[in-house]
């Protein structure tokens, strides 16, 4: 259910803003996305995990608070990031 390092690293790789940035909003994004994805298969053979399903809720939850932040402090870093990892709107 969890990423492994290398696909994080490659993460941090793709959506960093400089070398070894770990911290910015894209990047934690990305990782957000990942993990969610990865619970979202992990529903699909186990639909009763329901204390799984409170960490995805939470993960959408911490997801949706930072693309809230990014939308208002720079719109276009927004809308390039939900392109780029295939969000709606």
């Amino acid at each position: 259910m969890s990423i492994t390092q290398e696909r994080k690293d490659a993460l941090v790789k793709e959506h960093g803003r400089a070398k070894g940035d770990t911290g910015s909003t894209e990047v934690q994004v990305a990782i957000l996305t990942e993990r969610i994805r990865n619970l979202t298969e992990h529903f699909k053979t186990h639909a009763k995990d329901n204390h799984s399903r409170r960490g995805l809720l939470m993960l959408v939850n911490k997801r949706r608070s930072l693309l809230d932040y990014l939308r208002h402090s720079d719109g276009q870093r927004y809308l390039d990031l939900i392109a780029k990892l295939g969000l709606r709107k």
